[in-house]
């Protein structure tokens, strides 16, 4: 006969085998979807190289105004090298913090390019959450000193919004509401996602940095230094874009002259003067995509000025994953964690609904609680960039019936650690100090509690007749206990007719134990 022992050497070798394979399938999604942010992370990387090189540009035109008329030029000069300087530390002790997680992660080599164990979910929190460290406080309360001084130095109203919403700290109202901004963006995140979120920090920082110089640089007297330094540039409302989603910027000039409407070509094609400089262009396809052209205004003598910019936009394949922690179904009665992501998306633009049932956010992940067993409940999911908001993914999942518990006994080994008795031999002096008994499903994936509500136990007297009494709620009786107390070892007894109640609500009869004195 095979033994189907739950405590058997076969049985543990059996649940060991599939705690495996359920780990190597969730290290086989965890993968393609963390490659995803190395892809985003290079694209953010080469967009803060461009605008850094822009911003020096910038920064060398306030350079020689300064040195042309120091009385005029100085101020804005002086306040330049300020942004400057900030913007500069900022971004240095942002990538400091991308260094540091990486070695948290894979060691004191750990390379930012190259990160080996990219599902680390302690390494962020550590370094940015950590008592010992706080780095996530100081970095927050950096960026919001950052952000007052830079606002400042901008005129423009919708300039400063748009700043002001880049470089927010307040947490999204869709995050937890007990979490502050550093907690909703580094806990438990993978160290991949947390290089990532970094890398585009130092990107609004740059942008930033770039709206407060080209201000400082157009409160220089147009007729000395503006109208013959014309610079042209393009402003994204985000530089990835989702595959069917569409492309938008807007390009400008440096110093505008409000008297006239410059003439823009862009991609070889004149764009429309009625857009008022906003530029779009679709996605059917995946990669990386030019917006390249010229900007011609016309000068007080009636000679052309042209100015040529060039930039690009990414378009990614939309992607999602939608996977149940447990498995892949989920349980009617009960919270079934879900995990969802959207690579190159920042958690609190991911949206999720859910059919029979309601879903609804539970830190990093979603907890899942269908309605009716039987009925499919199908997780959509949404994701929002820029202004437009697009459905990624839709999964089914059936809906199943919590199974039957098992009855166990609790007691404490001899090395004082909490066991479970599921059947067999037990010793009399461990019977008899057990107060009664326990259900639960605990088969190594879920780990759920029942109430159990009666149970009775069948003894058996010298002629062999079988003697019933009712227990006293999940508790031994008084006539059980005096039962359990005159057995002597070898003889045995039944637990049988146990009813217990689960989270469902269902109330529901489940296994016999047998019970053998040791």
């Amino acid at each position: 006969m095979i033994n189907i022992n739950p405590n058997s050497p076969r049985q543990k070798m059996i649940n060991l085998m599939y705690l495996v394979f359920i780990a190597m399938l969730a290290l086989n999604v965890s993968a393609e979807v963390l490659n995803g942010f190395d892809i985003v992370g290079d694209s953010l990387n080469r967009s803060s190289n461009n605008m850094h090189t822009r911003n020096q540009l910038i920064m060398g035109e306030l350079e020689r105004y300064n040195l042309q008329n120091r009385e005029k030029a100085g101020e804005w000069y002086d306040k330049g090298v300020q942004v400057k300087q900030m913007s500069d530390s900022l971004v240095s002790y942002i990538e400091d913090l991308k260094i540091r997680m990486v070695k948290e992660s894979d060691g004191r080599k750990g390379d930012v390019s190259n990160i080996k164990n990219k599902d680390n979910l302690d390494a962020a929190s550590f370094v940015m959450l950590s008592s010992s460290n706080k780095h996530g406080n100081k970095l927050r309360t950096t960026i919001d000193d950052y952000r007052q001084t830079v606002t400042q130095l901008i005129h423009d109203p919708n300039r400063r919004e748009v700043i002001e919403n880049n470089l927010s700290t307040t947490p999204s109202k869709r995050s937890d509401s007990n979490k502050n901004w550093e907690e909703s963006l580094f806990e438990n995140m993978p160290v991949s996602a947390a290089v990532t979120i970094l890398t585009k920090i130092q990107n609004d920082v740059r942008s930033s940095e770039g709206e407060a110089l080209n201000s400082l640089l157009n409160s220089i007297d147009v007729s000395d230094f503006r109208v013959n330094q014309i610079n042209a540039y393009v402003i994204p409302e985000s530089k990835v874009i989702i595959q069917g989603g569409t492309y938008n910027a807007r390009i400008v000039l440096s110093a505008e002259d409000s008297t006239q409407t410059p003439n823009i070509f862009v991609n070889g094609k004149s764009l429309d003067s009625s857009v008022k400089g906003i530029f779009s262009a679709g996605s059917a396809g995946m990669g990386t995509f030019p917006v390249e052209g010229y900007i011609e205004i016309t000068s007080g003598d009636g000679s052309v000025m042209r100015r040529n910019f060039s930039d690009s936009y990414t378009v990614i394949e939309p992607m999602a994953t939608i996977a149940p922690t447990l498995m892949n179904v989920l349980y009617a009665g009960i919270d079934n964690e879900i995990s969802i992501s959207v690579p190159g998306i920042t958690p609190q633009d991911v949206s999720a609904t859910m059919t029979n049932g309601s879903l609804s956010r539970k830190g990093n992940l979603w907890v899942a609680k269908p309605s009716a067993v039987g009925q499919d409940a199908t997780i959509s999911i949404s994701a929002r960039t820029g202004t437009q908001t697009r459905q990624l993914a839709a999964k089914s999942f059936r809906v199943r019936p919590l199974p039957d518990p098992t009855p166990y006994i609790e007691y404490t080994d001899v090395n004082g650690n909490p066991s479970m008795f599921k059947g067999g031999a037990l010793a009399k002096a461990v019977l008899v100090n057990t107060p009664g008994i326990k259900a639960a499903i605990d088969d190594g994936v879920l780990n759920i509690p029942f109430r159990v509500t009666s149970f009775r136990t069948i003894f058996f007297d010298s002629m062999g007749n079988a003697i019933p009494e009712i227990s006293d709620g999940s508790q031994f009786s008084e006539r059980q206990k005096e039962q359990i107390r005159r057995l002597q070892r070898g003889k045995y007894f039944y637990i049988s007719g146990v009813k217990a109640i689960g989270p469902d609500g269902m109330e529901r009869e489940i296994a016999v134990i047998e019970v053998r004195i040791n």
